[in-house]
């Protein structure tokens, strides 16, 4: 996303940070607008849905296990290596592809394409894995934890709120007659 933003540099300045300042705006206008009409328990299906769907997952995989156990072939596989490696694959692959397909689109993704376009690319790759890597973590080991005790209401609302600081702070700090920094 940083480096798609990196080549709209192509694009006069004023108009990448112009342009760029218009959609912070209008994400924070439409998060405020989002979370103003939510209701407070809105997440709770989700979550709920998310529940369900890992209990049915480790029901299966039990499942499998007292299986192998009755017909008297447990799986000690020869190569235990070889079968935490698959187990783990799996899961990488399938929290890749959700977070893939989850992002794809995504206010953060457009805002590292817009950040990559106004700012310097190295800053915005090393501050988009960082943040992604410390959000993601915080949402893996807290997430129950957050979603029971913060409503999405809140956090749209408070998203919405970040988004118009922006905003607010590119027309404060206009700093669109600068070069930007190319990292070489």
């Amino acid at each position: 996303s940083a480096c798609l933003g990196w080549v709209t540099q192509l694009i006069p300045r004023a108009v990448t940070y112009y342009v760029s300042t218009a959609l912070f705006f209008l994400f924070g206008l439409k998060m405020l607008h989002e979370g103003w009409h939510m209701s407070g328990s809105e997440g709770q299906e989700e979550f709920e849905e998310a529940q369900a769907d890992v209990q049915q997952r480790e029901m299966n995989m039990d499942s499998g296990k007292l299986l192998d156990m009755e017909a008297g072939a447990a799986r000690a596989d020869k190569n235990s290596a070889w079968a935490i490696f698959s187990f783990v694959s799996t899961i990488f692959v399938e929290a890749f592809t959700m977070t893939f397909l989850a992002e794809w689109g995504d206010r953060s993704q457009l805002t590292t394409i817009i950040l990559g376009a106004r700012e310097d690319i190295a800053g915005v790759i090393i501050g988009g894995v960082l943040g992604h890597a410390l959000c993601t973590g915080i949402a893996v080991m807290g997430g129950k934890l957050v979603a029971q005790r913060i409503s999405v209401r809140t956090v749209t609302l408070v998203g919405g709120v970040v988004f118009l600081i922006f905003a607010l702070s590119a027309f404060i700090f206009n700093d669109v007659d600068q070069k930007p920094v190319i990292a070489a």
